[in-house]
């Protein structure tokens, strides 16, 4: 299974930008989907980013396409989240996710612990 760590959250303002990254420890790395959730306070996770094992194909949520960037070093076994215009809305934990399926953003197999980004106004 493998183990994420997320970092790079933070408290920015609004318009600024944020690199998310995951550091991820196992050798399945490079063959999975991986991907970005978030949860705000009071409401549910949602999906915000995938990508391919080979960082082929991408998705992103309707909320941030042209302001995130997914991508991924498998030779660093690392995941990034790129975020720019960031706007208060995009306050919430954000949560690494490995092994997943790319096509519906759905069974998870391995999540990180959640890294705070708060946008202020």
């Amino acid at each position: 299974q493998v183990q994420l760590v997320e970092s790079g959250g933070g408290l920015v303002q609004a318009g600024g930008s944020l690199r998310l990254s995951c550091a991820a420890s196992g050798r399945t790395f490079s063959s999975v989907a991986m991907g970005w959730f978030r949860q705000a306070p009071g409401k549910e996770r949602e999906s915000v980013a995938g990508i391919s094992w080979n960082g082929g194909n991408t998705w992103l949520a309707d909320s941030v396409k042209g302001r995130f960037t997914i991508s991924r070093d498998n030779a660093k076994n690392t995941l990034y989240l790129q975020m720019n215009s960031l706007k208060p809305e995009d306050t919430a934990v954000y949560y690494c996710a490995a092994n997943l399926d790319l096509s519906t953003m759905r069974n998870v197999r391995s999540w990180g612990q959640g890294t705070q980004v708060t946008v202020s106004s």
